[in-house]
């Protein structure tokens, strides 16, 4: 089976950069591709699109070294086994506040007798390989988002729960549900008291952690502090600023 590379680097404690695809457009998800980044993020959360789109996506950066990741929608085993059965190599799930729902999440991603998912590994086979089935419990990553204070409250039991490969934390929701001013290129002390207990307690916990940034500095500060996982903004973020650039520069001519 084709190796997880982002499994691997993640092992050994290397830097993972992955871009973040919020569009639906197969031509964007190719290009983010193939600029540089270790994987590419498709959002299904919070991005414009469905999941004939994500598919399309999927194949694009198959044509890469990056690896393809998928934050799904909700929790929903049916529909994780959907995007894993695409071709998606890790799941990156929104609002696991408890160890109950990590374990849930940990069940959908992984075939009897570990978990719950439905064997048909339909594009999985042509990306991965044709023993996908045998493989794909120890090469598809599992990742419960942290991103309330309920799950920082139960941040140890979910860091324990087994087939928890890495969490990944939602800064701008954690700082919402704490009560916390908006997230901004600047984090406020008592955000960032926060991100430090995450990334410490993982840590500890011999877990990886991954983080949403705003900014290339802001996620160069998150690695500092220890996270490994770092997507540097969005697709559509990364595009605005560029043509936000180039329009200032041409309005002082």
């Amino acid at each position: 089976m084709r190796r997880n590379r982002v499994r691997d680097l993640l092992a050994q404690d290397e830097q993972v950069v992955t871009g973040w695809v919020t569009t639906g457009s197969s031509y964007a998800a190719e290009v983010v591709a193939h600029s540089g980044v270790d994987a590419v993020t498709l959002d299904l959360q919070h991005g414009m699109f469905d999941v004939p789109q994500a598919i399309a996506c999927l194949q694009a950066v198959s044509t890469t070294s990056a690896v393809p990741l998928v934050r799904c929608r909700s929790h929903d085993a049916a529909d994780i086994g959907h995007l894993l059965d695409a071709g998606a190599y890790g799941i990156i799930c929104p609002n696991v506040d408890t160890d109950e729902q990590a374990q849930a999440l940990v069940r959908a991603c992984r075939y009897p007798p570990t978990g719950r998912r439905s064997l048909g590994p339909s594009r999985g086979v042509l990306y991965g390989g044709a023993d996908y089935p045998q493989h794909a419990d120890d090469t598809v990553l599992v990742i419960p988002m942290i991103e309330s204070v309920r799950a920082v409250e139960n941040l140890d039991a979910i860091l324990a729960v087994d087939g928890v490969d890495a969490v990944f934390v939602g800064p701008t929701d954690l700082s919402w549900d704490a009560g916390l001013p908006p997230t901004s290129a600047t984090v406020a002390d008592e955000l960032a008291d926060l991100l430090r207990h995450i990334v410490d307690r993982a840590r500890a916990a011999s877990v990886p952690a991954g983080i949403f940034s705003l900014t290339p500095d802001q996620g160069r500060q998150f690695a500092e502090w220890g996270y490994r996982l770092i997507a540097p903004g969005t697709d559509m973020m990364m595009l605005r600023a560029a043509t936000e650039r180039a329009v200032a520069v041409l309005r002082r001519v």
